[in-house]
């Protein structure tokens, strides 16, 4: 009579992780993760960082447009829009040079010349506003107000996109007229029933760390800022314009 024995799979030797060692390795991601969410808190939440994000885009298409198109081209950031105050400081869109028919600049030796939008760009996130104090024309120096533009320049502007408009200028190699130009956002809150010339954004107290931004360099490339501590030394307390 033959007899029939059953093998084991089992290897000798090999043993599995005890509950006690897998409660040590979810501690130590826990601690691991708590570390870093302390480290980047420092820089915004959601709504600034995907400004951010929308901001760094529609600046590489600028960029893009003036090199593909040989013309200059902007950034233009709504500083007041008369027939929509609520997409003040909110609203950002990109343009170029008007041209001719057969795609030449129309001026192109004009330091003011008429432009194009070119897109219906974006609008920063709820209660994230472009910072009209914290940006500045050389930030490096921490001196020089961002120049603006009045939409009368815009040829066959919407009447929702009529009013004064912050620009970053870009040539036609796409290099940016301003290098070291900052773009700088925030949270906080505003009426936007009413321009932001009368009712500036203002800094809360859950966001009164909550900025973010970059810097233009000349060739129309961005660098992001770290912490707000690059931002500015000095950046608005709670319930102070910004």
């Amino acid at each position: 009579m033959q007899s029939f024995f059953m093998k084991s799979n089992s290897r000798p030797g090999r043993k599995a992780f005890t509950l006690v060692e897998m409660l040590v390795v979810i501690a130590i991601i826990s601690i691991l993760m708590t570390a870093g969410s302390i480290g980047l808190s420092g820089m915004g939440g959601k709504g600034v960082t995907s400004g951010v994000a929308s901001a760094e885009s529609l600046f590489d298409e600028a960029r893009i447009t003036a090199v593909g198109k040989n013309i200059r081209s902007a950034v233009l950031v709504a500083k007041t829009l008369t027939n929509n105050p609520a997409d003040d400081l909110r609203r950002i869109v990109v343009a170029y040079e008007e041209t001719n028919a057969d795609g030449t600049a129309k001026n192109p030796t004009s330091a003011t010349p008429n432009w194009v939008l070119s897109s219906r760009g974006a609008l920063l996130p709820e209660q994230t506003f472009f910072s009209e104090k914290l940006s500045k024309k050389d930030h490096g120096n921490g001196s020089g107000d961002i120049e603006t533009l009045s939409s009368s320049k815009i040829v066959s502007v919407k009447a929702a996109y009529q009013g004064t408009y912050y620009i970053y200028q870009f040539n036609a190699q796409g290099i940016c007229s301003t290098p070291g130009a900052s773009f700088v956002i925030g949270s906080g809150a505003r009426r936007t029933s009413l321009p932001s010339t009368s009712q500036p954004p203002r800094v809360t107290a859950s966001g009164s760390r909550d900025f973010g931004g970059f810097v233009v360099w000349r060739n129309g490339r961005t660098s992001m800022f770290r912490s707000p501590d690059q931002i500015s030394s000095s950046i608005p307390g709670t319930g102070q314009p910004f």
